[in-house]
C-alpha cells in the first residue's frame, strides 16, 4: 500500500511515489544529513540513482533507531559540492563510491581513494580507477617497516590488499584496498525482477543468503502489494536465525583457532556443520537457497519434520555450550582476547558500526529490535550489547546470540501457525514508487532501496551490506596493536569483500 509522505520519514518497507521523494537544495540537503546524525541518526544508504542534463540525483537514507523510522531524501548536483565526510565520517566511503560511479566531486574529501576496481581495464572511463593502481599511506622513519598482504591470499578466501605501517611489532596503521571483484550486481538488478533477479538475492554475501533474500524478496512484496503469511513468516525467521547460528559458531570457532586453542577450534567447525544441515533439512540447501521467495517461503516445515529440528537443535546446544564455556574459562585464551582490538562506543557511533560489532561496543542497534519486520513484529528480541569493544566483547555477544536465537527457534517452532507458506506472486510491481526495506543479517543491518519506472521495472536498485559500514573498524581496531594480533581482530569483525564489492 502506498503511504502518505510526511516530510521524508516512513518505515523500512513503506512504499511511496518516487515523485514525492522530497528534493532538497544542496545546502539543505547537506544540513538535513548532518542534523539527522548529530541527532542520533545514521546513515545506511547514500547513493546516485539517476543523471541526466540537469546532473545526478542522489538519495539518502537515514534510520533513526530510537524512533525506528528512515528519513528518505534526495537532492540533485551537477558536478560538485562541498563533502559530508570531514563533518561526518561514516559518509566516507559513500562519498568515494559516488565520486567513482557517477563523476561527482564531493570537494574537500580527504581521500578518494577506489572502493572498487573495475573488472576490465579496457573498459574503464574517466573517473574510474585502474585495477591496483592507488595510492597508499606510507610512513617515514628508523626501524619503520611495511608489511603488504594480498589481495591473493594463501587461504581459500576472496581478494583483499591489506598495508600494514609497523614500528617495530607495533602497527600504526592498516590500510584496507578492496574492490577486486566487482561484480556489477546493482546494475544487473535494474529492469528486473525477472527469472535471475532470487539468483542475484541469493548470492549478494554467499553465507548471508536469507538476511539479503529476505531483503530482497521484501522489496518486491511491498512494491507488489502482496503480504507473506504468518507461517512463512515464521519459516523466514528461523531460517535466519539458524544462519546466524551457523556464522557465529563458526566465527568463534576460527577467533579460538587464532588464538592458539585447538579444542574449541575443532569442535565448532563441526557444530557449524550441524547447524547448516538444518537448514539443508528444510529446504535441501545448507545455506537456505531456493526457501526465500516472493509472497513467503518455498518449502514449508512439515509436522514430522518439527521434533526431529528440535532434538538436533538441543544437541547442537549442548555441544556449543560445552564448546563455549572451554574457550571463555580458559585464561590463555581470555588473556589474547581482553583488550585486544579495542573499539570505544564513540568511535563505533562515528564510523556508523552495525551489527554485532557495534553492539559489542555499547550500541544498542539491532534492526530486529529498532525496525522489526516480518516474524519479529510479532516476537520482541532481547538486544545482546556488550561496552568493552575488544576481541572479547565481539566474540561473547556471538555466542549470547547463539542463545537467544536457539530461543527464537524453539518458539517458533512451537507455535507454526497452520495455512499457507507463501501467498501467490504474478510478477508485477506497481510503477512510479520506491522503498527501502532494512533486515538484520548475522553481521548487521542490511539494506535494500529500489524504485520502479513507468512499466513496473527496477529504476535502480541499491544494496549496502554490513560490511560496508565496518570494514574501516577493523583498520581502527589495530592502531598500537601487535601485527600478531591482526588475525584475531580480523576473525572478530568476519566482514565480507564480495558484500562489500556489489
Amino acid at each position: 500500500m502506498i503511504s502518505e509522505e510526511k516530510n521524508g520519514e516512513r518505515l523500512s518497507g513503506d512504499v511511496v511515489k518516487l515523485q514525492d521523494l522530497p528534493l532538497l537544495g544542496i545546502e539543505d540537503f547537506r544540513s538535513r544529513v548532518l542534523d539527522g546524525v548529530k541527532q542520533g541518526g545514521r546513515i545506511s544508504s547514500f547513493s546516485g540513482i539517476s543523471s541526466d542534463d540537469a546532473g545526478t540525483k542522489i538519495l539518502v537514507v537515514l534510520a533513526h533507531d530510537e524512533t525506528g523510522t528512515l528519513e528518505t531524501f534526495t537532492t540533485r548536483v551537477t558536478k560538485a559540492y562541498e563533502n559530508l565526510t570531514t563533518a561526518c565520517p561514516q559518509a566516507h566511503l559513500f562519498e568515494r563510491e559516488l565520486h567513482e560511479q557517477w563523476g561527482i566531486m564531493p570537494t574537500g574529501h580527504p581521500w578518494l581513494k577506489p572502493v572498487r576496481f573495475p573488472l576490465d581495464k579496457k573498459k574503464s572511463i574517466k573517473n574510474q580507477p585502474v585495477m591496483g593502481l592507488t595510492d597508499f599511506f606510507t610512513m617515514q622513519g628508523n626501524q619503520v617497516h611495511e608489511v603488504a598482504v594480498g589481495p591473493v591470499h594463501a587461504g581459500i578466501i576472496e581478494p583483499g590488499h591489506f598495508r600494514f605501517q609497523c614500528h617495530g611489532e607495533t602497527v600504526y596503521h592498516l590500510e584496507i584496498s578492496l574492490g577486486y571483484q566487482h561484480r556489477g550486481v546493482e546494475q544487473a538488478l535494474k529492469r528486473g525482477p525477472d527469472l535471475r533477479t532470487i539468483h542475484y538475492f541469493e548470492t549478494l554475501a554467499g553465507d548471508t543468503t536469507i538476511g539479503h533474500t529476505t531483503a530482497g524478496c521484501t522489496v518486491i512484496e511491498a512494491l507488489a502489494g502482496i503480504d507473506v503469511p504468518q507461517r512463512g513468516q515464521m519459516i523466514r525467521g528461523i531460517a535466519a536465525e539458524l544462519e546466524r547460528m551457523a556464522n557465529h559458531i563458526g566465527d568463534l570457532g576460527a577467533i579460538a583457532g587464532d588464538a592458539g586453542f585447538l579444542p574449541t577450534m575443532s569442535y565448532c567447525g563441526r557444530i557449524r556443520g550441524d547447524v547448516l544441515n538444518l537448514t539443508a533439512l528444510i529446504c535441501g540447501n545448507r545455506f537456505g537457497r531456493g526457501l526465500v521467495i516472493p509472497g513467503g517461503t518455498f518449502w514449508d516445515i512439515t509436522m514430522d519434520l518439527i521434533p526431529v529440528i528440535q532434538t538436533r537443535l538441543n544437541d547442537i546446544e549442548k555441544d556449543a555450550t560445552g564448546a563455549m564455556d572451554l574457550m571463555f574459562n580458559t585464561p590463555s585464551v581470555l588473556a589474547r582476547l581482553e583488550q585486544t582490538g579495542k573499539i570505544e562506543e564513540e568511535m563505533a557511533r562515528t564510523i556508523g558500526f552495525v551489527g554485532p560489532a557495534a553492539r559489542a561496543s555499547g550500541l544498542s542497534r539491532d534492526v530486529r529490535a529498532c525496525h522489526p519486520y516480518g516474524i519479529y513484529h510479532t516476537l520482541p528480541i532481547n538486544v545482546m550489547v556488550e561496552t568493552f569493544g575488544d576481541c572479547f566483547a565481539r566474540a561473547h555477544v556471538r555466542w549470547r546470540e547463539i542463545q537467544e536465537s536457539l530461543a527464537l527457534i524453539r518458539t517458533w517452532l512451537e507455535s507454526l501457525p497452520p495455512g499457507p507458506v507463501s501467498h501467490p506472486w504474478e510478477g508485477g510491481l506497481c510503477p512510479g514508487t520506491t522503498t527501502t526495506v532494512l533486515t538484520e543479517g548475522w553481521r548487521g543491518e542490511i539494506c535494500h532501496t529500489a524504485a520502479t519506472d513507468s512499466q513496473g521495472k527496477f529504476l535502480f536498485y541499491k544494496i549496502v551490506d554490513p560490511s560496508f559500514h565496518n570494514w574501516l573498524g577493523v583498520a581502527m581496531a589495530l592502531r598500537n596493536q601487535q601485527i600478531s594480533d591482526f588475525p584475531l581482530c580480523n576473525k572478530s569483525f568476519n566482514l565480507s569483500y564480495c558484500g562489500h564489492d556489489l
